[in-house]
């Protein structure tokens, strides 16, 4: 609780312990771009929520240095030209910081924010190669990308068999879209130096129809099963191990599962069931509990209080706290007003940063603009999350040969 403390008080100037923003200075604003309405409306409201009540936290406490922070939310339906029009209109504003929770929108804006010299974050989604910052300057995909991801499912399947591949088969089933596909490369590339056997599964969206896909599954027999899918993608592979009879403690899903698809699934039969993270599962959580004393129990939350239960909503805390402890940081280094090059060095000192353990510490770098990479497996045991790992970024060498390579090219 004293860290957490020190966060949030850290982002009050002394003597500006404003409650309202009416009469502070002019804010330090977030652009907000996300899929409100058609693809990722499984996550983006928790995760919007959060940003908007971990603002009022900060506004609360005086801001930063005496300026509040604002996010605005706006909705571009995972469609590419939606979402450019939303950083256009937004940029006119005096916004230099975004965020888009899409994989495509962020492809689709990602050369505007280089050219223009905008900050554009890409946690969990876009261009595994974007953490080279030799390259991409101004995009900072921070959190583990799904290359990394990938890679440390990888490592915690070795740990699983004493350090040996050899003999083993991993199947990868996927969505057979840009999302899905992402980690293949990187899977194939750990099969040739570790010598396991990979197994593609693709799956045509929406993902309702897996019937053919699981049955190959159980001809082939894999020893383990990364699933590459979202949402009701997962309660539909949990229907077909089931019918298949093959045990739900052979899958290991991408971040993209949560509390809602466990109950879909049922809280029993998901027994057994693993997933990739970077964030703290839970509601006993330093930040999520002070949100609930200072804003949900008086009444002042963003949203519906059972968000707030979801570990999607902790991914958005995470996410944001990152963004407003750069911000912090930047004003700490340069002063105020801030500006997108002062930014940039604030994201680029973090170090260690974890949230109060929200999620994997991470250290950004003018190099670096992952932070890192860091995940660990977890398992449902019929009523919680269960930690298999500690916080692991494995094969970085093999992942950032892999990085190099693809961003030499964009470099081109």
């Amino acid at each position: 609780m004293k860290r957490l403390n020190k966060l949030l008080f850290a982002l009050a100037a002394a003597g500006a312990m404003l409650s309202g923003t009416s009469s502070m200075a002019e804010p330090f604003k977030v652009g907000v771009c996300y899929d409100l309405s058609k693809a990722y409306t499984f996550a983006s409201p928790q995760i919007s929520q959060a940003a908007m009540d971990l603002a009022k936290l900060i506004n609360m406490k005086g801001g930063i240095g005496g300026e509040p922070v604002e996010v605005i939310v706006r909705d571009h339906g995972n469609e590419p030209q939606r979402g450019i029009e939303c950083y256009s209109r937004l940029s006119r504003e005096g916004v230099f910081v975004f965020d888009t929770l899409s994989t495509p929108v962020s492809l689709a804006i990602l050369p505007r924010a280089m050219q223009d010299q905008r900050i554009l974050m890409q946690s969990l989604v876009g261009r595994g190669d974007a953490v080279d910052g030799t390259v991409f300057e101004w995009v900072y995909p921070v959190g583990p990308t799904y290359w990394g991801q990938a890679a440390n499912d990888i490592a915690y399947i070795k740990q699983v068999h004493n350090g040996d591949l050899s003999d083993v088969k991993i199947g990868f089933i996927y969505f057979d879209y840009p999302f899905g596909q992402e980690p293949i490369e990187i899977l194939k590339t750990l099969a040739e130096k570790e010598g396991f056997e990979l197994l593609l599964y693709p799956v045509q969206l929406p993902g309702t129809d897996q019937a053919s896909a699981w049955s190959k599954v159980r001809r082939d027999n894999p020893d383990h099963m990364i699933s590459w899918m979202l949402s009701g993608g997962h309660v539909v592979a949990s229907k077909e191990m089931q019918r298949n009879r093959i045990p739900m403690d052979k899958y290991i899903s991408v971040n993209w599962l949560n509390e809602v698809d466990i109950g879909n699934i049922g809280a029993e039969a998901a027994t057994g069931l693993k997933r990739g993270t970077n964030v703290v599962g839970g509601q006993d959580v330093p930040l999520r509990l002070e949100m609930i004393r200072e804003l949900y129990d008086k009444g002042e939350g963003s949203g519906p209080l059972k968000n707030t239960e979801d570990v999607f909503y902790n991914t958005g805390l995470a996410m944001y706290s990152i963004i407003f402890e750069a911000a912090r940081k930047a004003a700490e280094l340069e002063g105020l007003p801030i500006t997108a090059q002062s930014y940039k060095a604030g994201l680029e000192s973090l170090k260690d940063y974890d949230a109060d353990g929200m999620m994997a510490p991470i250290t950004v770098t003018a190099e670096d603009h992952g932070g890192g990479g860091k995940t660990r497996i977890e398992m449902w045991d019929g009523e919680t999350w269960v930690p298999q790992t500690d916080w692991m970024a494995a094969y970085s060498d093999v992942v950032w040969d892999v990085v190099k390579e693809s961003s030499s090219k964009y470099a081109q």
